[in-house]
């Protein structure tokens, strides 16, 4: 609107008070008011839009703000319109889903399980808080979250809010928003699945894959299959990687964050050998043991659900990471393997997370028992075979 279609309010009571009749705005059946105010910052006449009679706002209230401008004017301070205030506010205080997206455009492919995460944001997190404000979440609005998410695995209701803390943690530090006033409280995490094959049902994917025509997929599940790799560290398997000579594998930036290697066995040996024979043929400038498209970095196969279906594996189970979980079970269930090693050749970080495999464990368990018996037996001079209590008789020379 121009100036000269807004109109005093009223100049003794409500001075610099101004106000214009909507055209198109009705309220209560009239045409509804907008409130203006307007004041001076040094020598410059300043204009600023309050709001509307609809919305709450009366000459009174108008003339409130205005006194708080006129005030910070005559003290020298900043002044600056509820527009300017927003503006800012905006810059300082995004909501949700601007952080979320700033989040995931800064990670990049850099970020683990980027696909599970993206989809989680936006099936979980997005209808339930993508519009707060992050200054306005409050503890509350979790727990809005988690009882959106009623009926899902307590596992996956604690990695949608950890990554509403994540998301947060990100905008605070990048200066989008401030950082979270509270702790969000996360549910016990009680369903961790270990998903394995039995005997006949990793028979048939063996075979399966040996017959398959798409070779660089097949040998992609069976080197996660006899190595245990994690699918995004055969997807940046690059040629430097590969150590022969020494029989190790590099994975770069795995999920505990410090480049490590792993052995090669004999089958991942020839997996790899016949991979890179392939792979000079098909995409000999590309760097990455298994390429996607034009060579660059695969970022998915949809191969392996085919081949999963084709070996009847059940649907449940996750490829890639059911056959990384495969190949701890088995070698717990052969008992010739520590925790401690299976989880120094899947590359864990925390002994906590290799811990989950001690179920598999009841043979070796079983031996560790009867031999700590044994030698308890022994330290005692009782004989552990013939029975608790029983002694052995040491009978020496000339008794």
């Amino acid at each position: 609107m121009e100036r000269n279609q807004k109109q005093r309010a009223d100049a003794k009571r409500w001075p610099g008070v101004y106000y214009y009749e909507s055209k198109d705005k009705l309220r209560d059946g009239k045409p509804d008011l907008c409130l203006w105010i307007t004041y001076k910052v040094g020598d410059k006449k300043r204009w600023e839009k309050v709001g509307w009679k609809s919305e709450g706002y009366t000459p009174q209230v108008a003339a409130e703000v205005r006194a708080e401008r006129v005030k910070a004017a005559r003290h020298g301070q900043d002044v600056k319109t509820a527009k300017e205030i927003a503006r800012e506010r905006d810059k300082r205080d995004k909501t949700i889903d601007e952080i979320a997206r700033a989040y995931f455009a800064s990670k990049g492919d850099s970020l683990k399980g980027a696909v599970t995460d993206h989809n989680r944001y936006e099936k979980h997190v997005l209808p339930v808080l993508g519009n707060f404000r992050a200054s306005k979440l409050s503890p509350l609005d979790m727990v809005r979250l988690r009882k959106a998410m009623e009926g899902r695995a307590p596992a996956t209701i604690w990695n949608a809010l950890e990554l509403v803390r994540r998301i947060v943690n990100f905008g605070a530090r990048a200066k989008l928003c401030p950082p979270l006033p509270f702790v969000i409280e996360m549910p016990k995490k009680d369903n961790e699945v270990v998903e394995y094959l039995e005997p006949e049902e990793a028979a048939r994917l063996k075979e399966v894959l040996d017959s398959w025509p798409s070779r660089d997929a097949a040998r992609m599940l069976e080197l996660a299959m006899f190595t245990g790799m994690r699918r995004g560290e055969v997807f940046k398997l690059k040629d430097q990687d590969i150590d022969f000579r020494t029989a190790l594998i590099t994975i770069t930036a795995p999920k505990g964050g410090k480049t490590v290697s792993i052995p090669m066995n004999s089958i991942a040996r020839t997996i790899l050998e016949q991979q890179l024979a392939w792979k000079a043929e098909a995409f000999p400038q590309s760097p990455y043991v298994f390429p996607g498209k034009a060579g660059e970095q695969r970022v998915a196969c949809g191969a392996v659900c085919r081949i999963k279906q084709t070996a009847g594996i059940p649907s449940r189970f996750r490829i890639f990471h059911g056959l990384r979980h495969h190949f701890a079970v088995t070698l717990a269930n052969s008992g010739e393997f520590t925790l401690d090693m299976i989880g120094e050749l899947l590359t864990h970080k925390s002994t906590a997370m290799t811990r989950r495999y001690g179920q598999f464990l009841p043979d070796a368990k079983k031996r560790a028992s009867d031999k700590a018996a044994e030698l308890l037996a022994s330290h005692a001079g009782l004989d552990a075979k013939a029975g608790t209590g029983k002694k052995v008789l040491k009978i020496g020379v000339g008794e």
